[in-house]
């Protein structure tokens, strides 16, 4: 289908190189650096503790992801984190909230610089998360679905003791298959109903979504997590996408048949991981307003970031231990969240002002 108006902006809500259609229907460009750091080094980057630098802004659910895994996985050690701030121009992600505005280990301003060190001509958009090799400056990797199965399957030597295994083999099939319906239907749905280029496109795309989050409903009315009675890579990949619905995507996104809050199963599941370490306390509700309200100015033209809704609820009871389930298996909770990253005061119920 030919492109009819070209997305520009620079991360994976909005990727250049996105598009609405002829049809007037949201295309996401899913075109990444596919290179990958394995045990064996087969794409040249070799598994090495602190070798690569892991930029993901807290504000973009892709990049939301791979701080969970990270977290859950114990990988703080083995690989560091750069965090930009939730909003960036159509060049690219900043690093504002760093002193001087420069990430402290990278040493550049914007990401866009270590795309440019991979690839001086990079003609794609400039997304996150991204993996850079710290000694080169150059991005390894944004392949945002293949990153975190990496750090579950590659990094297992530096992985904390009790880690859990979110992409067991035997559940692998499932997973994948989960993970397809929830890509498609509904963490890419709530973008295709936001961008949708006509009233038809519009409507299509919400009945889909709709439809999806009805079939989740049922499913977890039934059971604990998406697949098996332990947290997976499912989990994971759905749960960033809840924790901004009603934030965003409920109002900013036309996503407006009924609130998170109004589905009793998947608002109860996503109370339980939310207050599960390594799921909540990864979660910067300031700073997601502020992405979507100020960067989509399309959408947006005003930039007012809304001061609403009320968020005390993700901490209410869920009752979601009655359906069983060992939420890390035979492994643990990660411990804390270290100091220099926790989420700031007032951004998140956890951590009041």
């Amino acid at each position: 289908m030919s492109e009819t108006k070209q997305q520009a902006d620079t991360d994976p809500n909005s990727t250049k190189g996105s598009y609405v259609t002829g049809g007037q229907e949201f295309k996401r460009d899913t075109n990444y650096i596919e290179t990958r750091i394995t045990k064996d080094g087969r794409d040249g980057y070799p598994v090495e503790a602190g070798r690569y630098r892991l930029v993901a802004a807290r504000a973009c659910p892709w990049a939301n992801r791979t701080i969970i895994v990270r977290r859950l996985l114990g990988l703080e050690d083995a690989i560091s984190i750069g965090l930009p701030g939730p909003t960036h121009d159509k060049r690219s992600w900043t690093f504002d909230l760093d002193p001087g505005g420069k990430d402290p280990v990278l040493g550049i301003e914007r990401l866009q610089e270590a795309f440019f060190k991979r690839d001086p001509d990079y003609p794609r958009g400039i997304t996150v998360p991204a993996v850079v090799d710290i000694a080169s400056g150059a991005v390894v990797t944004n392949n945002f679905p293949q990153i975190t199965l990496d750090f579950s399957s590659e990094w297992t030597g530096f992985q904390r003791d009790g880690a859990p295994d979110l992409y067991p083999e035997d559940k692998r099939e499932e997973i994948d298959q989960v993970n397809k319906r929830v890509f498609t239907e509904v963490n890419n749905g709530v973008y295709r109903c936001g961008f949708a280029g006509s009233q038809q496109a519009y409507n299509e795309a919400y009945d889909r979504l709709f439809t999806a989050l009805d079939w989740l409903e049922d499913r977890l009315s039934q059971q604990r997590y998406l697949v098996g009675d332990t947290i997976t890579e499912a989990d994971v990949r759905l749960f960033t996408t809840l924790a901004r619905f009603d934030p965003v995507y409920h109002g900013h996104f036309k996503c407006n048949r009924t609130k998170l809050s109004e589905m009793p199963a998947l608002w109860g599941y996503a109370r339980d991981l939310f207050q599960t370490p390594g799921f909540g306390d990864t979660i910067d509700f300031v700073q997601i307003k502020q992405h979507y309200y100020i960067v989509h100015e399309d959408i947006n033209p005003t930039q007012i970031v809304p001061k609403g809704p009320d968020l005390s609820e993700w901490l209410s009871e869920h009752g979601r231990e009655q359906l069983g389930g060992r939420p890390f298996g035979n492994g643990t909770a990660p411990g804390p969240v270290r100091e220099d990253e926790k989420v700031a005061a007032g951004h998140n119920p956890m951590y009041p002002a």
